[in-house]
């Protein structure tokens, strides 16, 4: 029944979404229609403010918008991780399962942006070149390269392939089209399931300092910023959480994504289980908590935990020693002495499982302490004004440009150089080292390594000039087979919400270069539009060309520096294109939209050879149980079963798994309690006859503390592939077993 109800000043004001200046005679006569006498306060103070707006000029914020995820996991066995370039990193089966998750945004004159975060590695334009031609074969030009941002999250335990540069894919062993494939129509479909569900609502902005989640793993390099600038900050890397929180018009949370600056290589390189890492995992653990009784990306709540200014930030807080003796590394080059290991960073946690869960958890928490404040405490501010967006493509070695250097307070000239890898690249870092005796700080060449250079692609003298003091690995911009090594164009992208303004660079800035950008953005945006500005980097987005440091920190040629690829002024590039577009965007002028990615779909090279056929020992078959599990388990102990299997590749279970852990509700039915994508679930895939095509696959699960007790049973669905052709789907069941409570 509908009822009526008058709202008191002391609870509008109080719910401190409207000033305490505000005449509260006028608040005290709102009447506000509602179809429950019980409402909630805070939303009763909610729909007082949308009457009060149209009262006493108060800005109305509404725009449209929508969340969505989906299933972006590709195939997890035999197939190379994409992160750490490490080629015996080979996926062997799932941890968690792999999310893209998207939000849409228009305003009231029809403009419209949509941002996707990922969980991968990075973005590849030719992936989001195919995802936009899926999005206007459904909505014509509704959505194009200019207000489509992808951004990876960069997890470094997702199965590669999709870049389309052979750099970036030669450790995968080239292209994977069922990757590429996967990954298309995921961001796609969520894109499109955040485009159904566009709703009438509103958007604020919240932030807060999350500590002991990340380090600075170059802090020699930072240092070379000038102590000036570096005094303005606390800390050498951004402890700043930002979250865009999305509600409907009834203050119903939609959504929540969330910028933080920490690469998510907490999961090493000797992991081989797909993993969404630190933030996947922090993504899991917020969608929980607003999709209660659902499966793991399941649920109307989409959370989402997005790259940033991540170069030089590590998530293994412990810092950097050597594997052996434990001693600390040497801070400028990240080597050990002889006898004493790698230099290899970790932490929190014993192991890259629980620091992986310790770190996500935090991030987590920090996001749910912003979506559940008090509204008297909260630092909450309504995001208001109109979409819009800008987009250019900039060839980048031959961007020709000034910048004003304030240390020598004169106007400098810039350019680009033709993409190339220093010394340092092949050093790796303290999150995963390299090969060979390569040091990070390496600012002289060799004559041997420049030989094996020659050899695949010569850099010119003008390369090698334009590029000091990094000593070139590999001439990437020269060399061209079987198609190019390293993108020479670039996606530069900003999308302004309100007063929010998203920067989509194409790379890995590191902190400090990150803050300059930030704020050359942000001054810009005043100067054009009069406005005060939040501006968020988001990382890896829609093209990935490495990293970008700062001029001073290119001088160190750490890692990040040696994987700069377009050479010195690349920061200083982005700085004068950035507040152009900025400028541009704000003053709703039109850009030349630059020249064009080149398409490379048709002369992709691939290794990776498919399924030839699965085969089974006699007297068994597809799904039958090898290894049964107890009779009776109690909490934090892990069953494990084993089937005989196909090769998981034959079907990716997209949207689905490959099994459930089912607990027993009444005689005739079961529920599905966990899934592949649950955190207390493995999935461990291995060949045990490659001649006759042998294989199986075990299930772990470990019975966390808030498992309810009682009767439960594991099954697992695959699909297997004949000797004669044909795919063909199987299942198989284990015995039930019981779950005692302690």
């Amino acid at each position: 029944m509908d009822c009526e109800q008058s709202l008191s000043v002391y609870s509008v004001v109080a719910s401190g979404l409207i000033p305490k200046e505000v005449d509260r005679k006028l608040i005290s006569g709102i009447k506000v229609k509602c179809h429950n006498p019980n409402m909630d306060i805070s939303k009763l103070a909610f729909l007082s403010l949308l009457a009060l707006s149209s009262l006493c000029g108060l800005a109305s914020a509404t725009y449209k918008v929508g969340v969505g995820r989906a299933d972006i996991t590709g195939p997890p066995v035999e197939i190379n991780f994409m992160g750490y370039a490490n080629i015996k990193q080979v996926g062997r089966g799932i941890h968690t399962r792999v999310f893209a998750r998207a939000f849409v945004v228009e305003d009231g004159k029809g403009n419209r942006v949509a941002f996707v975060s990922a969980d991968a590695g990075m973005m590849g334009f030719g992936l989001k070149r195919e995802v936009i031609k899926r999005l206007q074969a459904r909505y014509g030009n509704v959505y194009h390269t200019d207000n489509v941002a992808i951004s990876g999250t960069h997890t470094h335990g997702a199965p590669g392939g999709f870049l389309m540069h052979l750099l970036y894919d030669i450790s995968i062993l080239g292209f994977v089209p069922q990757t590429f494939e996967v990954m298309s129509q995921g961001i796609y479909l969520a894109i499109k399931r955040a485009t159904d569900n566009l709703v009438d609502g509103r958007i604020f902005l919240s932030k807060t300092t999350v500590l002991n989640v990340n380090i600075n793993r170059s802090p020699t390099s930072y240092l070379r910023n000038p102590a000036e600038e570096r005094a303005q900050y606390e800390h050498d890397t951004d402890k700043t959480l930002t979250q865009l929180r999305f509600v409907d018009l009834e203050n119903n949370l939609l959504g929540a994504f969330n910028w933080y600056a920490v690469h998510a290589t907490s999961m090493n390189n000797t992991n081989q289980l797909v993993t969404s890492d630190n933030v996947g995992y922090a993504a899991l653990l917020l969608e929980k908590e607003y999709n209660p009784n659902k499966m793991p990306g399941k649920g109307k709540f989409v959370g989402a935990f997005c790259s940033s200014n991540l170069g030089d930030v590590s998530p293994n807080i412990m810092g950097p020693k050597c594997s052996i003796s434990g001693n600390e590394c040497d801070l400028l080059t990240s080597r050990c002495p002889a006898g004493e290991g790698e230099c290899f960073a970790s932490g929190p946690g014993k192991d890259m499982f629980e620091s992986t869960q310790i770190l996500g958890q935090r991030l987590s928490d920090a996001a749910l302490g912003l979506l559940n404040e008090q509204s008297q405490e909260s630092t909450a501010r309504e995001v208001t004004g109109d979409v819009r967006f800008i987009h250019q493509f900039v060839d980048m070695p031959n961007y020709n440009g000034s910048t004003y250097n304030p240390l020598t307070r004169k106007i400098d000239k810039v350019r680009g150089c033709q993409p190339a890898m220093g010394y340092s690249f092949a050093a790796g870092t303290t999150d995963g080292p390299g090969a060979f005796s390569f040091e990070q700080g390496t600012t002289t060449d060799n004559a041997m390594w420049n030989f094996v250079r020659d050899f695949i692609a010569a850099p010119t003298q003008e390369d090698i000039k334009c590029h000091e003091p990094k000593p070139i690995l590999l001439a990437t911009g020269r060399a061209t087979f079987p198609y190019e090594w390293q993108p020479k164009i670039v996606s530069d992208q900003l999308l302004k919400i309100g007063d929010v303004i998203i920067a989509a660079v194409p790379c890995e800035f590191t902190t400090m270069a990150g803050r300059r950008l930030r704020n050359q953005i942000r001054a810009a945006a005043s100067a054009a539009g009069g406005i005060d500005t939040e501006v968020i980097i988001a990382g890896l987005t829609n093209i990935y060309t490495s990293y970008t440091v700062t001029p001073e920190e290119y001088q160190a040629q750490r890692y990040e520096a040696a994987s700069t690829i377009f050479g010195p002024h690349t920061h200083s590039i982005y700085m004068d294109v950035f507040e152009r577009l900025t400028k541009a965007m704000m003053r709703n002028e039109t850009v030349d939209a630059g020249p064009s990615p080149p398409y490379m779909n048709d002369v992709m090279l691939s290794l990776n050879t498919g399924v030839l056929f699965d085969g089974h020992p006699i007297n068994t078959d597809f799904g039958y149980v090898k290894s049964q599990p107890n009779k009776e388990y109690g909490i934090n102990e892990t069953v494990k079963v084993t089937y005989i299997s196909g090769n998981p590749r034959n079907n990716l279970f997209t949207e689905k798994t490959y099994f459930t852990v089912e607990r027993k509700i009444n005689e005739d039915r079961w529920k599905v309690a966990y899934t592949d994508a649950s955190w207390e679930t493995k999935m461990v895939w291995h060949r045990t006859n490659t001649i006759l095509g042998f294989s199986e696959l075990d299930i772990y699960w470990n019975i966390s503390p808030q498992t309810l007790p009682g009767e439960y049973r594991i099954r697992h669905s695959g699909e297997y592939k004949y000797i004669l052709g044909g795919k063909y789907p199987y299942e198989g069941l284990t015995h039930s077993f019981a779950v005692k409570e302690d």
